[in-house]
């Protein structure tokens, strides 16, 4: 049984989950790295390299885009859900 949800409008699924299939290694290692590094922040572990962690998902999401080798939604998708940055337009 399929329990999918669908937008209307677009006819994607509405869990976005699917835009990340398919990434990069080096875009994936830093996806990865940086779920480790927001797990041990909300649990109060002392980590320093949060900011380093965050910064470099953040590059590599820029790369992978530049390069065409995500799509922009992809990259957005990445960007909301791993560093809460937020679209404006």
């Amino acid at each position: 049984m399929n329990n999918i949800e669908y937008d209307e409008n677009t006819g994607l699924p509405k869990d976005k989950s699917y835009l990340e299939c398919g990434l990069p290694s080096f875009l994936q290692e830093s996806v990865e790295q940086m779920k480790v590094a927001w797990e041990k922040y909300e649990k109060g572990i002392p980590y320093m390299q949060l900011d380093c962690d965050f910064c470099e998902l953040q590059s590599n999401i820029n790369i992978a885009e530049t390069e065409q080798l995500i799509t922009p939604e992809q990259a957005w998708y990445l960007r909301e859900k791993y560093l809460g940055i937020e679209r404006t337009n």
